[in-house]
């Protein structure tokens, strides 16, 4: 195969993925949640560290 070739699949051939999230200290899956957490869940921002312009000066140990 060469490098400009792409691999396509259609929707039939695709297994879903299943997306899990941490809880109140255990795991669970996003697709068992209620309409109002899954609503919460689309909602979350991830936290990046580099974003924060934290120097050692501000930085409480």
């Amino acid at each position: 195969m060469s490098e400009k070739e792409e691999i396509r699949l259609d929707d039939k051939e695709r297994q879903p993925c299943e997306v899990w999230t941490r809880v109140m200290g255990y795991h669970r899956p996003v697709s068992s949640f209620n309409v109002g957490k899954k609503g919460e869940f689309e909602e979350r921002k991830c936290f990046v560290e580099d974003k924060c312009h934290l120097d050692e000066k501000t930085v409480q140990h």
